[in-house]
C-alpha cells in the first residue's frame, strides 16, 4: 500500500482530470480579511459541500447517476469555489461528500465509489492546502469496510475527518452493530461532521413535508439530526466510545434548541429505557458540537447559552444559497473577542490540525 507521500503526489496531479479544472491558487486582491480587536484572525468552515465529476462513471447507468449528474454544476470544485471563500473572509474550508446517497450499495460498489471520493478530494486538497482540508467519505452501512476506507483516507490521503449522513438504511448509527466504524474513529482521533440526507424519505410519513415552503429541508433536515444526536446518547453509544467528536450540522438540529425536555426524559418518562451514564447535557460539553449555521443573533445567544462557545464551530453550507457569514458572529454583543476567535477557528484548529 503507497504511503501518504506517495499518494498525494499522485494524485496532485490527477487533480485537473478529476474536477475539470486546474487547480487556482493565486489569490485576488478582493480577498477578505477578518479581524477581531485590530488583529487578523483565520477563519474556518466546517461546512462545504462538493463532489467529483469522476464519480459519474462509476454509477452511469444505474438509478444512482442523477446524484451525480444533477449537481455537477453546484458542486465541483474550481475557481468559483475559491472565489466564494475569499468574498467571505473564509481562510480554510472543510470538505465533506455529503447526502450518503451511497449508502444502499453493495461492497463492491460502495468500495468503488468511495475510493474515487476520496482521491478527488485528497487531490483538490493536496493542490490547495493552505485552503481546503477533507473530511472522507466512508461506506457506513458496511460498518468494517467504514472503518477500513476511514483509515486509508487519514493515515494515506491527509483527510482530518469524515463526514457522514445521520441515517442508514432505516435506522440511526447508534446500535453496536456500528461499534467496528466508531471504534476507529475513536482510535484515530478525528472529527466527525454528520449532515442530514433526507428526512422526508426516511423518516417522517410520505407526503407529510411537501408542499410549500421546502418543508423536507427547513424541518426535515434539522429533525434528522437531532434523532441522531438523540439516538446516539439515549442508546449509550457516547459511552461506549467517549472519545468522540461528533459536529452537527444546522447547529445541530433542534436538539439544543430544545435540550430542557431531553434533559428530563430519563426522569420522567418511565417508559424512555434510557441506556446513556450521563445527563444529555453532559455530552455537550465534551463529545456534541455544532456549527452557527442558526441565522439570527438570539438564536446564537441561546445556543452559546446552551452548549457553550467551546462547541460551536463556523458553518456555511457552502455552495447552497443560505444568509450566512462572519458578520453574525462578529457583531454578536453577547460574545467577547476571544470567544468570537474560538468560533470562527480556534475551537477548529486543534480539531483539524490547522495551524494558526
Amino acid at each position: 500500500m503507497p504511503n501518504r507521500r506517495d499518494f498525494l503526489k499522485t494524485v496532485a496531479g490527477a487533480t485537473a482530470g478529476m474536477f475539470g479544472v486546474l487547480p487556482f491558487q493565486t489569490t485576488p486582491p478582493g480577498r477578505r480579511a477578518v479581524s477581531i480587536g485590530n488583529r487578523r484572525i483565520k477563519v474556518i468552515d466546517v461546512h462545504g459541500h462538493f463532489l467529483v465529476p469522476a464519480e459519474l462513471e462509476v454509477v452511469r447507468g444505474t438509478a444512482l447517476a442523477g446524484n451525480v449528474a444533477n449537481q455537477l454544476g453546484s458542486l465541483t470544485l474550481g475557481p468559483a469555489r475559491l472565489q466564494a471563500l475569499d468574498a467571505q473572509g473564509i481562510d480554510v474550508q472543510a470538505l465533506s461528500h455529503q447526502g450518503g446517497w451511497w449508502y444502499g450499495t453493495d461492497r463492491e460498489l460502495a468500495r468503488r465509489l468511495v475510493r474515487v471520493q476520496n482521491e478527488g478530494l485528497a487531490a483538490w486538497c493536496s493542490a490547495n492546502p493552505d485552503r481546503f482540508v477533507g473530511l472522507a467519505s466512508v461506506a457506513l452501512q458496511h460498518p468494517d469496510l467504514a472503518a477500513e476506507q476511514l483509515e486509508e483516507a487519514v493515515r494515506n490521503m491527509g483527510m482530518r475527518g469524515v463526514g457522514i449522513a445521520g441515517y442508514i438504511g432505516g435506522e440511526v448509527p447508534s446500535s453496536p452493530k456500528y461499534d467496528p466504524f466508531w471504534a476507529k474513529v475513536q482510535e484515530l482521533g478525528v472529527l466527525v461532521f454528520v449532515h442530514p440526507t433526507g428526512v422526508a424519505e426516511n423518516i417522517v410519513r410520505d407526503g407529510i413535508l411537501g408542499g410549500r415552503g421546502d418543508l423536507g429541508n427547513i424541518i426535515g433536515n434539522p429533525l434528522e439530526t437531532t434523532l441522531f444526536f438523540s439516538r446516539l446518547i439515549f442508546d449509550g453509544t457516547l459511552d461506549r466510545f467517549p472519545g468522540l467528536k461528533i459536529c452537527g450540522a444546522h447547529a445541530g438540529g433542534y436538539l439544543a434548541s430544545y435540550l430542557g425536555r431531553t434533559e428530563v426524559t430519563c426522569d420522567v418518562r418511565t417508559n424512555a429505557n434510557c441506556a446513556n451514564k450521563q445527563r444529555p447535557k453532559e455530552y455537550f460539553k465534551q463529545q456534541i458540537m455544532v456549527d452557527s449555521m442558526i441565522f439570527s443573533e438570539e438564536g446564537l445567544r441561546h445556543l452559546v447559552a446552551e452548549v457553550g462557545v467551546g462547541q460551536i464551530v463556523y458553518g456555511t453550507d457552502m455552495p447552497f444559497n443560505w444568509p450566512v457569514n462572519v458578520d453574525l458572529i462578529l457583531n454578536a454583543g453577547f460574545l467577547n473577542n476571544a470567544e468570537k476567535e474560538a468560533i470562527l477557528s480556534g475551537n477548529l484548529m486543534k480539531l483539524l490540525r490547522i495551524p494558526a
